[in-house]
């Protein structure tokens, strides 16, 4: 068994559209290596600076991921065409591994599918776009449009 605690730099395209990894941020990876009889394992976790772009009110916010990842990575491939299951596989090659599509997949599935700045955002307006969290109580009154004519036998203006 082998232990690795090492920050590395995040690669690029680290995430998806709204939220990724911070650019010219260090992925902080707490690793274990173990030899077992099919091949290494890799486990232990990942953390990650995320920036991103809420999904409700579209303003930037910063937050720390951390992610456990697993992975099998086997010594030999077999010398046949592979069949659907294997070429899904990791294997060791010329005694090394590529450890970045493993962690890029746990990153990028732990990725939030519509991230938000916090829970209770309560996002934008639907009739003019003003973020609802800088004016609390802001509403407009919205007349069904089959009533319009009559709005005017009142004399009162909107």
């Amino acid at each position: 068994m082998w232990t690795l605690k090492e920050q590395v730099p995040v690669p690029e395209d680290f995430g998806t559209p709204l939220i990724g990894a911070t650019p010219g941020s260090e992925l902080d990876l707490e690793l274990r290596f173990e030899a077992v009889h099919e091949g290494i394992l890799v486990s232990g976790s990942v953390l990650v600076d995320l920036t991103g772009e809420c999904s409700r009110c579209l303003e930037a916010f910063e937050e720390d991921l951390e992610v456990n990842v697993q992975e099998l990575f086997f010594y030999e491939e077999p010398e046949q065409g592979l069949d659907e299951e294997e070429d899904q596989q990791r294997w060791v090659e010329h005694d090394s591994i590529d450890l970045e599509p493993v962690l890029r997949d746990a990153v990028v599935t732990a990725l939030p599918f519509q991230p938000v700045c916090r829970e209770d955002c309560e996002g934008l307006c639907s009739e003019c776009g003003i973020r609802l969290a800088d004016e609390p109580g802001h509403h407009h009154e919205i007349l069904d449009p089959r009533w319009a004519a009559l709005q005017g036998l009142t004399g009162e203006e909107n």
